[in-house]
């Protein structure tokens, strides 16, 4: 079953744009759910209202992906960052989101277009582990249009 696990927001970019200069300090926060605005993004996100018909107004990342990074870095470096080191507004289980790239899909009532894979960059090596930016080939989640308004909500986690 497709679940939300986890929901984030970020008022800031700290590597989109930030190419050859430091990542940027915007926080990214953990929420119990987001507002959903149909052509628009998320509100109070950093890519509200970024420019029309932008493709990445909301962003997946697979829960399972996480589970297999951690269990490959953490025997290497001792640590184990959360899951919003991505910086994808949405944690999920349950889905390959590759099969959504081009499809219309709805979760929670909320409908969405998967545009494209969110293609892991450089700054993944050092926002998770050195070797996740490889690790993430093929794998650094989904992009997507929001098409219909709702409030999107964090699932608690069954046993």
């Amino acid at each position: 079953m497709f679940r939300v696990e986890h929901l984030y927001l970020s008022p800031g970019h700290n590597y989109f744009g930030h190419h050859d200069q430091p990542a940027g300090e915007h926080p990214i926060i953990a929420v119990p759910d987001i507002e959903c605005v149909a052509g628009r993004g998320i509100r109070s996100d950093r890519f509200f209202d970024y420019k029309t018909d932008y493709k990445g107004q909301i962003t997946f990342f697979s829960g399972e992906i996480y589970d297999e990074l951690c269990a490959t870095f953490l025997p290497l470096t001792g640590q184990h960052p959360a899951p919003s080191a991505f910086r994808r507004n949405v944690i999920t289980r349950g889905i390959d989101l590759n099969t959504l790239v081009g499809q219309t899909f709805t979760l929670q009532g909320i409908t969405f277009q998967g545009t494209a894979e969110c293609s892991p960059c450089y700054w993944m090596d050092q926002a998770f582990a050195p070797g996740t930016l490889a690790a993430l080939k093929d794998r650094g989640g989904l992009r997507a249009k929001i098409l219909t308004d709702g409030i999107l909500r964090a699932e608690p986690q069954t046993a």
